[in-house]
């Protein structure tokens, strides 16, 4: 597999990773079955063309906010997409706060695990077979 179209399926299902756990750890954030495709992959998108705007504009405005960056994306992201996603529901304030950690630390933990697991596993298989 090329390089970039691993990366992006990595970061498409560390994105599910993040949605998942916050189904799971939280009361009031639901994402029904058939929403749950949709909901992975315009979080994905949106979360791809947002992080580089904010970014960007938190370099030349807000300084101090270049640590917060990935939690702003993730904020927006949920945001808009359950916006345009019928059957994503947050909930109140707190679980807004929370799906915002929650889905965060979730993906950046499989962003960094699912590497080492999948793929590892898939390329000794390749290797087996040559």
């Amino acid at each position: 597999m090329k390089p970039m179209l691993v990366s992006a399926l990595i970061y498409v299902l560390a994105n599910a990773v993040g949605l998942l756990l916050a189904i799971v750890l939280l009361d009031g954030f639901s994402i029904s079955p058939f929403a749950f495709i949709w909901a992975i992959l315009l979080f994905s998108v949106i979360e791809a063309v947002a992080e580089p705007l904010i970014t960007k504009l938190s370099q030349k405005r807000v300084p101090a906010m270049q640590g917060g960056v990935a939690l702003v994306t993730t904020f927006l992201g949920l945001m808009l997409t359950e916006i345009f996603v019928d059957g994503m529901v947050i909930g109140g304030l707190a679980n807004w706060l929370a799906a915002t950690l929650v889905v965060w630390l979730g993906t950046l933990i499989a962003t960094l695990v699912l590497p080492r697991v999948v793929f590892k596993s898939v390329m000794k298989n390749k290797k087996l077979n040559n």
